[in-house]
C-alpha cells in the first residue's frame, strides 16, 4: 500500500507565479465513488494517463495506488465521466525544501485556485509561503471528487 500524505490550502496571491517551474494541463474524472473510496482516471498533457484509486476519506493520509494507462483508453473512461470532468493547469512551484503543487481550476471552477504540498510524515510542518492562505485538508468542498460532481 502507498500512502499519501498532503495538505491542502487555499491560495491568496498570485506572487507564487514567478517561481514556477513547470505546468501541465490536467483533465480528470471519476468512475466510481463510495464508501470513503475513489476511482479516477486523469490526462495529463495528453501525452500521459493514469487510473488512481484513493481510500481513506477525508484527511491527512490516504492510501493511493496509481497505474499508467494508455492516453486513448483514458480518454474512452473520461467520456464515461461527462459532463463531471475537472479541468485544471497544474504548477510545479518550489518554496523552501518542497515542491508545492498550484492547481488553477478551468471551466465551471474557474477563479478556484488551490496549493497542494505532499509530504513524507504526517507530522511535517512545513514553512508557509506567503500565497499560501486558509488550510482546506479536511474540507470536502474542495476535494477534487466532491468539485468534480458539482
Amino acid at each position: 500500500m502507498a500512502d499519501e500524505i498532503e495538505r491542502k490550502f487555499l491560495v491568496v496571491s498570485d506572487s507564487w507565479r514567478a517561481s514556477v517551474t513547470r505546468s501541465m494541463k490536467l483533465e480528470q474524472g471519476y468512475l466510481a465513488q463510495s464508501g470513503g473510496v475513489s476511482v479516477r482516471v486523469r490526462v495529463r498533457d495528453e501525452a500521459e494517463a493514469f487510473l488512481t484509486l484513493k481510500s481513506g476519506g477525508s484527511g491527512l493520509v490516504r492510501a493511493e495506488y496509481e497505474y499508467a494507462i494508455p492516453v486513448a483508453d483514458a480518454r474512452e473512461l473520461l467520456a464515461l465521466c461527462v459532463p463531471h470532468i475537472i479541468a485544471k493547469r497544474r504548477h510545479l512551484v518550489p518554496a523552501g525544501e518542497f515542491t508545492w503543487e498550484v492547481d488553477v481550476f478551468e471551466g465551471r471552477h474557474a477563479g478556484l485556485v488551490v496549493a497542494e504540498i505532499e509530504l513524507d510524515a504526517a507530522d511535517t510542518v512545513p514553512d508557509l509561503p506567503d500565497w499560501i492562505g486558509k488550510e482546506v485538508t479536511a474540507d470536502p468542498r474542495y476535494y477534487n471528487a466532491v468539485l468534480a460532481a458539482l
